[in-house]
């Protein structure tokens, strides 16, 4: 088969895998005429995870048929962190490997295991959210900062005008609003454990653009999107159903 896959931009698989390796163990990639995708989930029934790279983010985009890749995240992610920001990657298959080779004052080239999976990749939910708001990702990860030194949950509420972020710990408790300027017509909650939370946020350097996704109680979707619809990581993470 013909498989070349070639991205001026190593850094959108580094940084995107950073948050996948510490959330799930295997992933298998999923690569046809359309570009590349993933979806996931950890063995808690916690976190989702979707990605999505389509065929015109890439330099070069060579797939003459379907393929499924089984990798190890850790060992995929030990490659991608030898990646330097002006390199260009490319990606082949052959023989039982993932190639990746990055080339820029050198050529260095790492051959990853393929492995055996015994789990087909779970579907991706559908779900219908009462709001869904722009929020940069530099905002939420300074509020997670801010709420974690007094507690290991959060409690995120959007109404009118702000997204707050609350917890109330043992010694101390924490508030952070900030105001999103987008019609909001309700007012919604939802607890979350902020451990989850920052494994998602390790993703940040992944796009500009960040929505954030929420109801009472139900899960909380965050969404990284690049440019020009070319491609999409986003997490879904169960809430805390608990008191306070």
């Amino acid at each position: 088969m013909v498989f070349k896959l070639v991205l001026s931009d190593p850094s959108i698989f580094k940084t995107s895998f950073d948050a996948i390796s510490s959330i799930v163990d295997e992933v298998q990639i999923e690569v046809d005429s359309d570009g590349l995708r993933l979806n996931a989930i950890d063995r808690s029934h916690i976190t989702y995870v979707h990605l999505e790279l389509k065929e015109s983010l890439f330099d070069i985009y060579e797939c003459d048929k379907p393929i499924k890749l089984n990798v190890d995240t850790d060992e995929l992610m030990k490659v991608l962190k030898r990646s330097k920001s002006d390199d260009v990657m490319e990606l082949t298959v052959d023989e039982g490997h993932l190639i990746l080779q990055f080339e820029g004052n050198t050529k260095r080239t790492f051959k990853v295991k393929l492995i055996d999976l015994e789990y087909e990749a779970p579907a991706q939910p559908s779900i219908e959210y009462p709001i869904k708001i722009s929020v940069p990702i530099a905002t939420i990860k300074d509020a997670i900062q801010d709420i974690e030194i007094v507690a290991d949950r959060v409690a995120i509420s959007v109404d009118e005008d702000n997204v707050i972020f609350t917890a109330i710990g043992d010694f101390a408790d924490a508030e952070v609003e900030y105001l999103h300027g987008e019609k909001v017509q309700e007012k919604v909650r939802a607890i979350y454990a902020i451990e989850n939370i920052k494994e998602m946020l390790k993703a940040e350097k992944f796009a500009d653009n960040t929505y954030v996704s929420i109801g009472n109680d139900m899960p909380l979707t965050l969404s990284l999107e690049l440019l020009n619809d070319e491609g999409e990581l986003s997490f879904l993470l169960a809430p805390r159903i608990e008191e306070e």
